[in-house]
């Protein structure tokens, strides 16, 4: 499991572009094969990728979370980004097609991850944090999301945003979850930027072709850096940030978010022209 540290919004005057990456973003979760994790020191989220091949892949040992097993004390989103896969949670198995989402709840000891054609893999995306209380094991699939549909074509920024770990869809302790997709000739996501103090928040670029970047920007507002965001890479927001990117094709990103509160109104706006 890699650590991730982060840092303070006075301490990234002083970060060239690789010290900014290596705090704020995780790159190469997704490896054949293989099951990836990050410790995240932004409100203790772990971050994963898992693409189960020919071979079924399981973890649930809680060391590197410092408890016997890993959801002893935490809840998790699993997000599946490729082909049709399974997810088996203490021997029951749901069935993930593209875009469906499993919320595996507190108190779980094993999970086992595998893919239906190992030619054609799942994808698994995972988000996890520390919960307070147990919530049911629940499988949401794409349809059973509630859809919103935001912004404006003429501002390049239509999009449609999909809560899956929200409580008007699939209840948790604090994790939120969801996908957004921006409309076809729409680049810009979560416009206008915002802040919300009381919550961190990871982004998850995926669907971008080998050429494309998404460029995401992160700092206090009247302070912007940049990060160039290629496919499977996750951005990391702390609750002092904005967060919005621009892709220079089509792309979509998962959303995780933890902290106080669950309210996904709860956010500072930040007009455009006060960025610098």
């Amino acid at each position: 499991m890699e650590q991730r540290y982060g840092a303070g919004p006075d301490q990234i005057n002083g970060m060239n572009t690789t010290q900014l990456r290596e705090n704020f973003m995780v790159e190469r979760l997704f490896t054949p094969g293989q099951i990836s994790f990050a410790y995240t020191h932004f409100d203790r989220m772990v971050v994963g990728g898992a693409v189960p091949t020919e071979k079924a892949l399981s973890f649930g040992d809680g060391k590197d979370v410092g408890t016997s097993l890993f959801f002893d004390a935490r809840e998790m989103g699993i997000a599946n980004l490729g082909g049709a896969g399974w997810v088996e949670v203490d021997g029951m198995r749901y069935d993930l097609g593209n875009r469906d989402v499993l919320y595996v709840g507190r108190g779980v000891e094993v999970v086992t991850m595998g893919s239906i054609d190992a030619k054609s893999p799942a994808r698994f995306y995972m988000n996890s944090v520390p919960a307070g209380h147990s919530v049911p094991t629940r499988l949401i699939t794409r349809a059973e999301a509630k859809v919103l549909e935001m912004g404006d074509a003429e501002q390049s920024n239509r999009r449609s945003l999909a809560m899956y770990i929200h409580p008007e869809v699939a209840p948790s302790c604090l994790l939120l979850m969801g996908i957004t997709d921006p409309a076809k000739g729409s680049v810009w996501n979560t416009m206008p930027p915002h802040l919300h103090e009381r919550r961190m928040e990871a982004y998850c670029y995926f669907d971008l072709s080998d050429e494309d970047r998404v460029m995401h920007f992160m700092g206090r507002p009247d302070n912007t850096r940049h990060l160039v965001v290629a496919n499977g890479d996750v951005v990391l927001s702390p609750a002092w940030s904005i967060h919005m990117g621009a892709g220079t094709g089509p792309y979509g990103f998962v959303w995780g978010m933890t902290g106080e509160n669950q309210e996904y109104t709860d956010v500072s706006p930040v007009a455009i022209k006060e960025l610098r």
